[in-house]
C-alpha cells in the first residue's frame, strides 16, 4: 500500500497582478513530502520559496493546481477555513520568534490552544500542556520568564515547543537558525533532528546550504520552478530538473 503523502503539490502555480501587468511567482511545482521527512527549500531571492512557503502553511492559496495536506485538498478553502487548518495542522517557526512580548514563555506557548475552536480545553489542561512543550524543547526553569529575559536560542525553544504544542503533523520552519549565533544555531538543529527521529514532518527554508545539509533532501527552486533536488546525507546525489519533468518530487 503505497503511502499518503503529508504535503502533495500538483501542477501549483502562484500569479501576482492582472492583465499584461503579471508575476509568475510559482510555475506548476509539483512536490510530495511523505509523514516523517526533513527537507529544506532553498533558493535565490525571487526563486518562489516564500510564496511555496505560504502555500504549504495555508497562509495563501495557489492561483492554480491543487494543495493537499494531509489528504485533504486546502486550495480552494476560504480565509476561516484555512485558519483553522494552521491551527490544528501546522506548527511555524520563524526566524523573528514571534513571540508575544509581554507574554510569558508559558503563556506564549499556550497560545495556539487558547485560539484552537474545537475541543476546547481548561486553562488547567492548556497550562499543562504547554508546559509538557516547554520541557520537551529544554526549557522547565524557564517557564515564567518574559521573551526579553531570554536568549535567542531559548527563545527559538520556546517558539518551536509553541509550534509542537498542538500536536501538528506539519512543522514549517522559516529560517529558523537566521537570527543566531553559531553554537545556538546548531542546538537548534539538534533539537529540529531529535523532532525528526520522533517521526515529526519538518520542512525548512534555509539560505545556508550548511544548514539544509541537515535534512534528508533539499528542494532547490530558481524562477519559480524546481530546479534540482539534492538528497542529503551519504548519497549527495543531484537530480537534475530535466530529470524531473513534471513529476512530484
Amino acid at each position: 500500500m503505497i503511502p499518503v503523502p503529508i504535503i502533495e503539490t500538483q501542477d501549483v502555480s502562484k500569479i501576482y497582478g492582472m492583465g499584461e501587468i503579471q508575476v509568475i511567482a510559482l510555475d506548476r511545482v509539483s512536490i510530495r513530502i511523505q509523514a516523517g521527512e526533513f527537507v529544506a527549500v532553498m533558493g535565490p531571492s525571487g526563486s518562489g520559496k516564500s510564496t511555496l512557503m505560504n502555500i504549504l502553511g495555508c497562509l495563501d492559496r495557489p492561483s492554480e493546481g491543487h494543495y493537499i495536506l494531509d489528504g485533504v485538498d486546502v486550495s480552494e478553502m476560504d480565509r476561516v477555513h484555512l485558519a483553522g487548518i494552521r491551527n490544528t495542522h501546522i506548527g511555524f517557526v520563524f526566524q523573528s520568534y514571534n513571540l508575544l512580548s509581554r507574554t510569558s514563555a508559558l503563556k506564549n506557548v499556550m497560545a495556539p490552544l487558547i485560539y484552537k475552536r474545537k475541543n476546547k480545553l481548561s486553562h488547567e489542561q492548556q497550562s499543562g500542556l504547554a508546559e509538557q512543550a516547554l520541557v520537551k524543547v529544554g526549557l522547565a526553569d524557564r517557564l515564567h520568564h518574559m521573551p526579553q529575559e531570554l536568549s535567542g536560542g531559548q527563545s527559538q525553544r520556546v517558539a518551536i515547543a509553541r509550534a509542537l504544542v498542538n500536536d501538528p503533523v506539519l512543522i514549517l520552519a522559516d529560517e529558523p537558525t537566521g537570527n543566531l549565533d553559531s553554537k545556538s544555531g546548531e542546538e537548534i538543529m539538534e533539537l529540529l533532528h531529535d523532532l525528526h527521529q520522533q517521526g515529526r514532518t519538518i520542512v525548512m527554508v534555509t539560505h545556508d546550504p550548511e544548514i539544509a545539509a541537515h535534512t534528508q533532501r533539499t528542494i532547490h527552486l530558481l524562477d519559480g520552478h524546481i530546479d534540482q533536488v539534492i538528497e542529503n546525507g551519504f548519497k549527495q546525489k543531484a537530480v537534475a530538473a530535466e530529470e524531473l519533468g513534471h513529476e512530484p518530487v
